[in-house]
């Protein structure tokens, strides 16, 4: 089994205003997949947690069978998934049932964990990339 570290990241300017996702997957501190898209007009909350559903996809499509930790900036996302905080808002409730979704499907240990934002450059700058048109 291989472990993965990912980081996730979802930007909206605006809030809902133009809307991107990114995530960035390493594997023995190589990098084998870097994406980013936008998203057209969201809040920063379901950029973020679109960005995690996308690592989850890729991930699950790869290597079921993984072990990884994903990184997050967004505490209220992680918390949500880790069951610490309950999804209120209605417009989160279908993302945050995908993302959960993915990790019970998963049949390695996925550990989805919180950083401050500067642990997470990678997955921020291609996310204002996607939104600058750079993408």
């Amino acid at each position: 089994m291989a472990d993965y570290m990912i980081h996730t990241d979802g930007a909206s300017r605006g809030n809902p205003g133009d809307a991107a996702y990114s995530f960035v997957v390493r594997k023995d501190g190589l990098i084998i997949k870097e994406e980013s898209a936008t998203l057209g007009t969201l809040t920063n909350n379901q950029a973020e947690y679109r960005a995690m559903v996308e690592a989850l996809r890729f991930l699950f499509n790869i290597d079921p069978n993984a072990n990884a930790t994903i990184h997050s900036d967004s505490e209220l996302m992680v918390k949500q998934i880790r069951g610490e905080y309950k999804v209120k808002s209605e417009d989160i409730k279908p993302l945050h049932r995908e993302a959960t979704g993915l990790l019970q499907r998963m049949k390695g240990s996925v550990k989805v964990v919180h950083v401050r934002r500067e642990q997470n450059k990678d997955a921020d700058r291609l996310c204002n990339e996607a939104l600058d048109g750079l993408r």
